[in-house]
C-alpha cells in the first residue's frame, strides 16, 4: 500500500479494525509517520472518553423483576440428595436459611440486565466512535490532499501574540488549509472561527481544533471551496460559531494567487 493510502487507516487501527496483514504494515509505518501516530492518539483518546461519557443505570423495573423470579423458582436439594426442613441447610445447622440458590438467581438476573443495558449502550458508543473516526479520516485526507498538491502555495503571517499562521491553497482542489502554531487557547466560552474573505464579505470556513497534544497548534482543513476568495480572516466567537464575524480579526491574510 502507498503512504497516501496508509496516511489514512489511522481511524481503522485505532478501532483495531484492520485484517492483520493490514495492521503490521500500518504499524511499521507509524514508527516513521509522527502525524500519524499523533493522530491515532488522538483518535483513541476519543473512543476512550466516548466510552467514559455515560454510565448505564439499571432500569427501575429491575428490582420487582428480580423478586417476582425469586418466588417462583424451586430451590434444589441439597448435595446428595439428603432431606432437610424446609429453609435450613444439610451442612451447616439448624436456623441458617439456605438462600443462596437465590442470590445466585437474583445475582445472574441483575448481571443478565445490566450486561444487556451495557451491551447496547457499548454498541452505540462503538458505532459513534466509528462515524466520528470516518469523518475524521476523511477530513484529514482531504488536508493532506491540499497539502501534498502539486500546485499548493503558502502564505504565511503573523497572528496575536506573536503567534504565527499559514494558509495553504490548492486551485487543483480548490480547497484551503490554514495551520497556527504559538497560538493561545480561545477563552472559555469561545472558539477560533475561520473565514474566507469573497472581496469584503466574510464567509464562515468552519472552526479551528488543535493539532496533536499540543492546545496551541492547529491544522483545519477550511469548509467548503476556496471558490475565488481573495483572502482568509480568523476571529474569536462564541461556542459554537457565528454566521457573521462579532469581533475584530486576529488577523487577516490575503490567499496565495
Amino acid at each position: 500500500m502507498s503512504d497516501a493510502g496508509l496516511h489514512t487507516l489511522t481511524g481503522a487501527y485505532a478501532l483495531h479494525a484492520l485484517p492483520e496483514p493490514e495492521r503490521r504494515e500500518f504499524e511499521r509505518h507509524l514508527g516513521d509517520c509522527e502525524a500519524c501516530s499523533v493522530e491515532v492518539h488522538e483518535l483513541s483518546e476519543t473512543a476512550t472518553r466516548l466510552g467514559l461519557a455515560v454510565s448505564a443505570a439499571p432500569p427501575r423495573e429491575l428490582r420487582e423483576r428480580v423478586l417476582r423470579e425469586i418466588a417462583t423458582v424451586r430451590q434444589e436439594p441439597p448435595p446428595g440428595g439428603r432431606r432437610t426442613r424446609p429453609g435450613i441447610t444439610g451442612h451447616h445447622g439448624a436456623g441458617r436459611t439456605r438462600r443462596w440458590p437465590a442470590f445466585a438467581l437474583a445475582a445472574s438476573l441483575a448481571a443478565a440486565a445490566a450486561f444487556g443495558g451495557v451491551a447496547a449502550w457499548q454498541n452505540q458508543v462503538a458505532q459513534d466512535a466509528r462515524q466520528e473516526a470516518r469523518a475524521a479520516q476523511e477530513e484529514n485526507a482531504q488536508l493532506v490532499q491540499v497539502l501534498a498538491a502539486p500546485d499548493a502555495q503558502s502564505r504565511s503571517g503573523t497572528l496575536k501574540d506573536g503567534a504565527t499562521g499559514t494558509v495553504v491553497v490548492s486551485e487543483s482542489q480548490d480547497r484551503a488549509v490554514f495551520l497556527a502554531s504559538g497560538l493561545a487557547e480561545a477563552p472559555g466560552g469561545k472558539v477560533y472561527q475561520l473565514w474566507f474573505d469573497d472581496d469584503g464579505t466574510m464567509r464562515s470556513a468552519g472552526l479551528m481544533r488543535a493539532s496533536g497534544d499540543s492546545p496551541t497548534t492547529y491544522a483545519t482543513l477550511l469548509d467548503g471551496p476556496v471558490d475565488g476568495a481573495t483572502g482568509m480572516g480568523v476571529t474569536v466567537e462564541p461556542a459554537g460559531g457565528s454566521a457573521q464575524p462579532t469581533s475584530a480579526p486576529l488577523a487577516l491574510m490575503s490567499l496565495p494567487a
